[in-house]
């Protein structure tokens, strides 16, 4: 297992903690993230575009004119995709895009998203996070002596404090730790995770 020191908020080092490797020295597979990653940014998307068929344009009801002798072509609506005006043919509609994945597939991406973290060593373990006010110019204090700008916080338990705090801090996100996303691990440069939190999602991710 490797050591992984653990910080105070002044960034004095108090302890050491061991990493489970099968969670944080898992095997990276780039063909897994990205599946996972396309997954997480398909449920995002709203699906709301649509246009009308010529089932759902207004009017066309009665036959513009009759079938035989006007020399024109046959036509049974003036709301026909072939007139001004008419319906769209194949047009965008209201669609769910999001897909899912095994289980295994989604822990297995997670587990090479935080073993990826590790390698590059933008890792940081934190004893607690302490703070009992909304400063948001706490957190900076912070953030700045690890030399952090853009991070994700990931806490064991809930902290209104921290979280409020940081949602003024462009690139700085706090979440839960089983609330943990591929997708959010990957966009931020840094992994900042309380010990407590680390134990908790070896837990989950180690059996």
């Amino acid at each position: 297992m490797a050591i992984q020191p653990v910080y105070d908020i002044e960034k004095q080092k108090v302890s050491e903690m061991e990493l489970n490797d099968r969670v944080f020295g898992s095997k990276i597979n780039p063909y897994v993230l990205y599946e996972v990653v396309r997954k997480n940014l398909a449920s995002k998307r709203k699906g709301t575009a649509s246009t009308k068929n010529k089932a759902l344009v207004r009017g066309g009801g009665k036959k513009p004119y009759r079938q035989k002798g006007t020399g024109r072509a046959r036509a049974g609506s003036i709301r026909s995709p072939l007139w001004r005006g008419g319906g769209t043919i194949f047009g965008p509609m209201p669609r769910d895009y999001s897909f899912s994945l095994p289980k295994h597939v989604r822990r297995e991406a997670l587990r090479a998203a935080l073993s990826l973290k590790n390698q590059e060593g933008k890792l940081i373990l934190l004893d607690k996070f302490p703070i009992d006010k909304f400063k948001t110019r706490n957190i900076l204090e912070v953030l700045k002596r690890f030399q952090v700008e853009n991070a994700l916080i990931v806490i064991d338990e809930k902290n209104p404090f921290l979280e409020r705090s940081a949602r003024n801090i462009p690139e700085i996100e706090v979440t839960h730790y089983n609330g943990l996303d591929v997708y959010e691990i990957l966009r931020h440069e840094y992994l900042v995770m309380l010990s407590s939190a680390v134990q908790k999602i070896e837990g989950v991710l180690g059996s």
